[in-house]
């Protein structure tokens, strides 16, 4: 299982998604993965450096898409759940953040 498919997996238990609602998210959500990944390549294959503000303007862009097709999905409870998981999971800075059990990971030596 890819790391992808475990976030979505937690994120589906967490926000306590009917069967009916699981199908629809995965859809929307791999369709919203899918989309920066093809962002990324295009910067990459460019050959030039991507404009940070750029790329942010359009992962924010996507974002916002996103949570325009959970809208009519989730429960006004289950999209403010949504936001902070999603938050948390691409930290302050597009990626990373912290565990969802909110520790932090063992040092390693």
């Amino acid at each position: 299982m890819s790391r992808f498919q475990h976030d979505h997996e937690n994120m589906a238990a967490l926000l306590d998604l009917t069967p009916a609602q699981k199908p629809q998210v995965q859809a929307i959500l791999e369709d919203e993965h899918a989309q920066m990944k093809q962002m990324f390549a295009q910067a990459k294959a460019s050959g030039t450096e991507p404009d940070f503000a750029q790329m942010k303007a359009l992962h924010q862009q996507i974002e916002q898409q996103t949570l325009q097709k959970l809208t009519p999905v989730l429960t006004p409870e289950q999209l403010t759940k949504f936001q902070i998981l999603a938050k948390m999971m691409h930290g302050p800075h597009g990626h990373g953040g912290p565990p969802m059990n909110g520790t932090a990971p063992p040092a390693q030596n």
